[in-house]
């Protein structure tokens, strides 16, 4: 079986962070690991609380996956503070981790800042460089590029400037009332991809874009080309808000075991 690796905060509803990695993982037919960066009190109305992990603890995380079950991908999420950056810089290239996919998460979907503004620069220069491919939603990726984005073009502009900034290759995602559901792939070698995804009425999606990402890492886990794990990835997630599963007062999360065959769904009969 092939293995991923989760680095990324955990989320006590379950809906986003290392829960909804670790699901995502296992649906998506990988072994799922994981190195805790940050606890947070949070639920499908906001974040109300972050205890972030300490460099030297995170390290020994990382050190404990490393040296015994070697992850085919790595997935990188929520990382708030710049000495974690660092840590998590180091061990990657320490141990040659391969199929890097970095999820800038700057700011919650409920808007809770994620990142302290001076880690942006240790992503930057530290992580994101190192990255197989970004995931970047419209206002992370304004962040990255400095600049508004406003239009299809404007994705693609921005997707080719922040390529050529950090030399990965960058899934600009679409949505935040921009271009629909649609993503743009562009990748090193200055190909640009639209991934064109059915816009599904549905409000609750805490954890898309960890669920994204995750799902990216796993199939380049199992030996995916790019575009195709990103086509995949799109897939499983349009799947699993069309489960409309519906839980919490806020923004819920999705059904990610929405394709568990239904034998092992079965609940009890009360009969």
């Amino acid at each position: 079986m092939k293995t991923a690796l989760t680095i990324a905060g955990s989320d006590s509803s379950g809906g986003a962070g290392i829960q909804a990695d670790i699901k995502t993982m296992t649906m998506n037919g990988v072994f799922a690991m994981s190195a805790v960066t940050a606890l947070t009190a949070q639920n499908t109305t906001g974040v109300t609380a972050i205890l972030n992990a300490t460099p030297e603890f995170l390290g020994q995380q990382l050190d404990a996956v490393f040296t015994d079950i070697f992850p085919d991908a790595v997935k990188i999420g929520m990382v708030s503070s710049r000495e974690l950056i660092h840590v998590i810089a180091g061990k990657l290239k320490t141990y040659g981790a391969r199929h890097i996919v970095v999820d800038p998460v700057m700011v919650a979907t409920s808007g809770a800042a994620l990142l302290e503004p001076e880690a942006v620069g240790a992503l930057e220069a530290e992580l994101l460089p190192l990255a197989e491919v970004i995931t970047p939603n419209i206002p992370e990726a304004e962040i990255l590029c400095g600049h508004a984005i406003t239009s299809s073009a404007g994705m693609e502009q921005a997707a080719r400037e922040i390529s050529a900034a950090f030399g990965c290759n960058v899934l600009c995602k679409g949505g935040h009332d921009l271009n629909d559901a649609n993503d743009l792939l562009y990748k090193t070698d200055g190909t640009a991809v639209w991934f064109n995804g059915r816009r599904i009425a549905n409000p609750n999606t805490h954890g898309t874009g960890c669920t994204l990402s995750s799902a990216i890492a796993s199939n380049l886990a199992k030996g995916y080309a790019l575009e195709e794990a990103v086509r995949r990835a799109k897939e499983y997630i349009s799947g699993a808000l069309a489960a409309m599963l519906d839980l919490g007062h806020g923004s819920g999360p999705m059904d990610h075991a929405y394709a568990l065959d239904p034998v092992w769904r079965e609940e009890a009969s009360h009969e």
